[in-house]
């Protein structure tokens, strides 16, 4: 089977030309002075990009490893977390602060809603206790988006520590690590940035640190250490890593993030994936189509999910369009497998009329097997919310 002629998934994503050949320039030695400089650039730019003046550590391993470490290092047995759940994501990442010891009050919305800041808001009060509280900022799984900024200083004045999971929102929405007290984010390069998977990138404040140095549970000596690579790499002057880094990985998404930053820069990307959505938004309207979340208002930038039609099989609708119409989506996730599809428009996905493309290639699919959609009103309302966009980006200032 060839690959796919359009990849508008949940990720990972395409990358650019760009990224793509920075991932096949020379394998150079890690201690060679290029490379050493290299990887400092790639920590500056991601600082830039997540907005933050905290350390950064650059971690070997697809973000899921980024998340258990960051869990590993902060939880210690009795220790009073609050893990916000409103996704398959953050209903996992539950699992890894009990299996650590961690006491935890869970707060569960609907899949398809997004958390109430009012809502944590109450539970803080209610819990003085709380130490820690876990929050996924974009749930790729079923597209919702949680307000991060609202829930980031309501964590701050109560005195915990905030980790979030941005995998799929750097670059993709609006995240100012700093403003927004996040003390650990954890983010991937596969999503919205657009670079090769297999790397967690991570920011970390002094709060975060200080607390990993006083918990005698934090892993020391591993793979999955984060002390490590503030005693080894940071506190030691940049100059040994922990372990041997994946070199033409770091060259993936130090492109990524140029390109980001070249590019019209955090804001530019911002709106060209917030656009994306609204024009994948408006087309599965169109087709007359029920989106999964309940509004617009917490409806993610990375991905457009879309409940299922009744009768529909996800797995063989997907198959269908992938082979007639050369274009690959996204089923659901974990226990939404079979509920919805997702539209991904990340990276180059986001721009020109990939949306388009992915709008009407899923109501084409949908049609051959039998589903009442309007195709030609689909892509219509899709390129509608378009040529308006870049009718008012071409009108005088």
């Amino acid at each position: 089977m060839e690959p796919p002629d359009f990849t508008l998934t949940a990720g990972p994503t395409a990358a650019s030309p760009r990224v793509l050949q920075a991932l096949g320039s020379p394998v150079i030695f890690d201690y060679d002075p290029v490379f050493l400089e290299h990887f400092q650039d790639t920590e500056r730019k991601l600082g830039e990009v997540m907005r933050t003046k905290n350390d950064v550590v650059l971690m070997q391993g697809e973000a899921v490893l980024g998340l258990e470490a960051a869990a590993r290092a902060l939880v210690r047995p009795g220790l009073k977390a609050l893990n916000l759940v409103s996704g398959v994501y953050a209903a996992w990442f539950g699992d890894w602060l009990r299996e650590y010891g961690a006491e935890v009050i869970e707060h569960t919305v609907p899949y398809d809603e997004a958390i109430d800041p009012s809502d944590v808001a109450h539970l803080l009060a209610s819990n003085p206790e709380l130490e820690l509280v876990a929050i996924v900022h974009s749930e790729t799984p079923s597209g919702i988006e949680n307000p991060l900024a609202e829930i980031g200083p309501l964590v701050h004045e109560h005195g915990a520590l905030l980790l979030a999971d941005v995998v799929s929102a750097l670059a993709g929405t609006d995240l100012r690590v700093d403003d927004w007290h996040v003390d650990l984010a954890v983010a991937g390069p596969q999503k919205c940035l657009a670079g090769p998977p297999g790397m967690s990138l991570i920011t970390v404040s002094e709060r975060a640190w200080e607390a990993m140095e006083n918990n005698p549970a934090a892993p020391r000596g591993s793979f999955l250490s984060l002390l490590d690579w503030k005693h080894k790499w940071i506190d030691g002057g940049r100059e040994a890593f922990p372990y041997t880094p994946s070199v033409s990985d770091v060259n993936g998404v130090n492109a990524a993030l140029t390109e980001v930053l070249e590019t019209g820069g955090v804001d530019a990307s911002v709106a060209r994936h917030s656009l994306a959505a609204k024009v994948t938004r408006a087309g599965l309207r169109g087709l007359g189509l029920e989106l999964w979340p309940r509004s617009d208002e917490y409806a993610a930038n990375c991905v457009t999910a879309v409940r299922c039609p009744e009768g529909v099989d996800v797995p063989s609708t997907l198959l269908h369009i992938r082979e007639r119409y050369g274009v690959m989506l996204s089923g659901g996730y974990g226990e939404l497998k079979q509920k919805l599809f997702r539209l991904g428009h990340m990276g180059p996905a986001a721009r020109s009329l990939n949306p388009v493309v992915a709008v009407g290639a899923f109501g084409r699919g949908l049609a051959d097997l039998g589903v009442d959609v309007n195709v030609g009103a689909g892509c219509d309302a899709a390129l509608a919310v378009l040529s308006q966009a870049r009718t008012a980006e071409a009108a005088p200032a």
